[in-house]
């Protein structure tokens, strides 16, 4: 006899990859995998992009007419949905493929010189919130790494961008939100613990860095203000709080939190960290920094001056809104080059080929232009171009690459023209961000997204938001230069900035 609603438990069980989770009867199991940080789900959980493929078995809701057209009859016969089309209506199991599985994140950024102050008695915890991924890390008191993880960011079961988020948070979702993100940061800092070898409970101090939707939707502040012009943001942060008003119960009692400084509603904490661990404040002449990310942020500073913007780039480097776009997992492309006038491929895990992640789209993007199979308008000479089969780009794919690759570019060079200079004077360019660790700062240059003339002054600095905010907990001293770094920061509006529009429509090209 099939149960009905009132006989289905309020509570049940749904078993990720082996670990049991309790959940509420109902609940999508693409919010399960995202809470979890097992699996991303690229379109928001829409059910648009087919690519949260997992095998199901238990109480479950019955095929959807999406998945009936989109899957196999091999798949339906072997148990494949689509996680977002799901719901667990009592106890189930899941299995995420491994091509599906954890991206390959790297969270390095070496720490400068500074004196050792430590913001917590026992353990603390650094964090970095970032748009598609998190990233934590547990201190001694001593200045000594204990331990590190990285995730997926399970906001993104309500968009990959910020943007998706918010409307996500301003049609209802925004308590949903907070949890899903608070539930990850307390998992972290609980494995991270544990990694450690220390008794639970035993951080009493964080830092929790992000850019500034991030941040909102964390500390469950309205995010309705940035929504629109004149996108003001209803805290700047630069201030601390409880780890129990953020329900961090993986902290010890009284424990606190510090949320570092933005400096404008798109310029977020996340920048000020990683210019903090950049040095740049230290040092004089005229340096850039950007993480090539959904937001694109950067930071000019200038004689003595620091200019910040943003330009909304799009998740496509980070694997999403392309086709067959992917994170860094096992079966992504993350290298492509030419060799006899053919494409060659390198994929993660030395496995068959499933999709391409941010720094093989750029490759792939490279070697199309190389072999002429794209021209410099971004024509695509045979749509879709395969790449290594089974994975292709499109016309559309290229276009996405191009509306990203021109807004990184042009923020740049409008930054430098409002500050009155130009990349001539530049000495630095700091890239920060995981994305930029993994970047061939040559292709980069050659498809645009990076002014050609800085390329030799390129420096990878990793995770420098991370770093950054691993500063501020071990060197409390630290915060108040931060702060001031946040208010002397001007913020440059691209949207409404001619030069920026000129920039942006000439950069489009290859």
């Amino acid at each position: 006899m099939e149960k009905t609603d009132e006989l289905r438990p309020q509570t049940i069980t749904v078993t990720v990859d082996g670990i049991p989770y309790s959940c509420p009867s109902g609940i999508s199991l693409g919010e399960v995998l995202s809470n979890s940080g097992a699996m991303a789900m690229p379109c928001g959980g829409h059910g648009r992009c087919g690519k949260c493929r997992v095998k199901v078995s238990g109480d479950v809701s019955p095929l959807t007419e999406r998945e009936d057209r989109v899957l196999t009859p091999a798949e339906k016969q072997a148990g494949i949905r689509l996680a977002c089309r799901v719901s667990a209506l009592g106890d189930c199991a899941v299995s995420v493929p491994k091509e599906q599985g954890h991206a390959r994140i790297r969270a390095e950024g070496e720490l400068p010189e500074f004196d050792l102050l430590p913001a917590f008695s026992r353990i603390g915890a650094a964090v970095d919130i970032g748009t598609t991924t998190l990233a934590a890390r547990l201190y001694a008191k001593d200045g000594a790494k204990l331990a590190e993880e990285t995730r997926l960011n399970p906001e993104s079961a309500w968009g990959a961008d910020v943007i998706t988020r918010m409307e996500a948070a301003l049609a209802g979702h925004a308590d949903e939100i907070a949890v899903s993100i608070r539930t990850a940061v307390n998992n972290m800092i609980a494995s991270l613990t544990r990694e450690a070898g220390l008794p639970d409970r035993s951080a009493d101090a964080a830092v929790i860095t992000g850019n500034t939707v991030m941040l909102h939707l964390l500390t469950g502040t309205d995010t309705e203000p940035l929504t629109h012009a004149p996108f003001h943001a209803k805290r700047l942060f630069g201030e601390t709080v409880t780890a129990q008003s953020l329900f961090l119960d993986a902290m010890a009692e009284g424990a606190v939190v510090y949320l570092p400084p933005c400096a404008g509603a798109f310029v977020g904490a996340d920048m000020l960290c990683s210019l903090l661990s950049s040095e740049i404040p230290k040092k004089s002449g005229t340096r850039l920094l950007t993480d090539i990310g959904t937001n694109g942020e950067m930071i000019l500073k200038h004689e003595g001056r620091y200019y910040a913007a943003s330009t909304a780039a799009g998740p496509a480097f980070e694997g999403a809104g392309i086709s067959m776009g992917m994170g860094g997992r096992d079966g992504a492309i993350d290298r492509v080059h030419v060799e006899d006038g053919a494409l060659v491929a390198h994929v993660i895990g030395d496995t068959e080929p499933v999709g391409i992640c941010g720094s093989g789209l750029v490759d792939a993007v490279a070697a199309l232009l190389r072999t002429e199979a794209l021209d410099e308008t971004g024509y695509l000479e045979d749509d879709p171009a395969e790449i290594s089969a089974p994975v292709c780009l499109t016309q559309d794919d290229i276009r996405k690459v191009q509306l990203a690759k021109s807004a990184i570019h042009a923020g740049l060079r409008t930054l430098l023209t409002t500050a009155g200079t130009d990349c001539s004077a530049v000495e630095e360019l700091g890239v920060a961000g995981g994305f930029g660790s993994y970047l061939d700062i040559g292709n980069a240059g050659f498809i645009g997204l990076l002014p050609e003339e800085l390329l030799p002054r390129v420096r990878i600095l990793g995770n420098a938001a991370l770093a950054g905010a691993s500063m501020l907990l071990l060197s409390r001293g630290l915060r108040g230069t931060c702060e001031a770094l946040a208010r002397e920061t001007e913020l440059v509006s691209l949207a409404a900035n001619p030069d920026f529009a000129a920039e942006y429509m000439e950069r489009m090209m290859f």
